[in-house]
């Protein structure tokens, strides 16, 4: 509509500046001024005038530029309002039973498991429509589990930041939804072999792809309207945490998994996230300061807030990255093991916060797990593209951590320059006549 109007005011102005024109062209009679010429300058700047207007709105469309962040409301500590009490008998027979008409007995005993299911004080429902969370009292329950699985609400972050909201403090929320491996494997075994490749192939781009891309991502589901959408893993857990929740559980029952989170705390802010190929990424570099790295994606949306909760549940395994990491994708692993992620880094070193060889860039967190003399010794110099790691092939942190201070010792007692010479060579040996291939 605002397009349209737009649009309108363009022609009008650009008919009266031409009219403009027109008069000038008749009082200067004899000037040799021709009429045509005029009408396609005219006609050419209004064709260009009405594509750049179109392309604003769409830019302005697609990143819904007229929506407003999500902020938090100010909140002091709170607790449930009112004590629980147990339901009646019939109204617990009542609950199990219209549980049952859609999840199987083992869903009902993990809920059963992990929150008291027949208190006054716990609130269920199977819906799509946030009012019907929006319409409770804050405080009022300090459980609530919605058994519709996420794959078929739009606004993902707006159901959680809204339970946010609802919930005292530490309160439980439990939410499902169908992964993308059961979704991939559905399809798979529906069709032969080729097709059903072929169509899973097509149905990646349009669930997966279009939803992420910042010109199609909002075109998209308001023409799907967020029905039937596809969610990985490490997108629900890593939208939870980024919404103020800590995962307690998670388990797959059936088609869908579960999961049960602990409200932590409220983020101040919560704004749309575009997730593009290229990523930017904070590190630690010299002197300490953040700076972003960039990359090529590898992992699914929302995996750079599931780190803690990464290291806690799987640890690390050799070579110091995460053991069985969700957050990668089937293609990441793949760009991974060849280094292809990495060839965007080459932005860093002509800007000159990376050199060509020196300690790996690592993330606030990784950094803490170093020790003190070796978070002491990295700040003293910059991150690089070639990291020692290559030229000693470590397997566990304490032997990564004794690989860089290798180095970097000898940078102090050496030089740089020296240095960097030595280990650029160990390291091509490495990657060229051992295979050595990143995790």
């Amino acid at each position: 509509m605002k397009m349209g109007q737009d649009i309108i005011r363009l022609i009008v102005a650009s008919v009266i500046l031409f009219g403009c024109m027109c008069g000038y062209m008749a009082l200067m009679e004899g000037k040799n001024f021709s009429i045509w010429v005029l009408l396609t300058l005219w006609l050419a700047m209004l064709g260009v005038s009405i594509v750049f207007l179109v392309f604003k709105h769409a830019y302005r469309y697609a990143l819904d530029a007229d929506e407003q962040p999500i902020e938090a409301p100010k909140r002091q500590p709170q607790g449930v309002l009112k004590e629980a009490e147990n339901i009646s008998d019939s109204d617990k027979q009542a609950l199990r039973e219209s549980i049952l008409e859609f999840a199987p007995e083992k869903v009902l005993r993990y809920i059963e498991k992990n929150i008291d299911l027949y208190s006054t004080n716990t609130f269920t429902l199977r819906s799509t429509d946030l009012y019907n969370i929006k319409k409770l009292s804050n405080y009022r329950f300090d459980a609530i589990v919605n058994f519709m699985p996420l794959n078929q609400i739009r606004g993902v972050n707006k159901l959680f930041t809204t339970v946010n909201d609802k919930l005292p403090d530490n309160g439980i929320w439990i939410c499902c939804y169908e992964p993308q491996s059961v979704t991939k494997r559905n399809i798979l075994n529906r069709f032969p072999v080729i097709i059903g490749w072929l169509y899973y192939i097509a149905f990646f781009c349009y669930k997966r792809v279009l939803p992420k891309m910042f010109m199609t991502s909002r075109l998209y589901f308001d023409i799907t309207e967020g029905k039937n959408r596809v969610l990985s893993k490490a997108e629900v857990l890593g939208r939870l945490c980024y919404c103020g929740f800590e995962i307690i559980d998670e388990r797959k029952k059936g088609d869908l998994n579960y999961v049960v989170a602990r409200r932590k705390f409220r983020p101040e802010i919560t704004v749309r996230r575009l997730y593009g190929i290229l990523v930017k990424l904070n590190r630690v570099g010299k002197n300490g300061k953040l700076f972003k790295v960039y990359k090529f994606r590898t992992m699914h949306p929302y995996s750079e807030f599931l780190q803690s909760y990464i290291y806690e549940r799987y640890s690390l395994q050799e070579g110091g990255k995460f053991n069985h990491d969700i957050r990668v994708t089937t293609l990441g692993r793949w760009m991974r093991k060849y280094w292809i992620d990495e060839l965007p880094m080459l932005l860093n070193l002509i800007k000159g916060n990376m050199k060509l060889v020196g300690v790996r860039p690592i993330s606030q967190h990784y950094y803490s797990l170093y020790s003190k003399q070796l978070q002491e010794q990295r700040t003293r110099h910059k991150p690089g593209l070639l990291p020692p790691f290559y030229a000693d092939m470590p397997k566990t942190l304490d032997e990564i951590q004794e690989s860089e201070i290798r180095y970097l010792t000898m940078c102090e007692q050496k030089g740089t320059l020296v240095t960097d010479f030595v280990y650029f060579w160990k390291i091509i040996y490495t990657i060229v006549f051992k295979r050595a291939r990143s995790n």
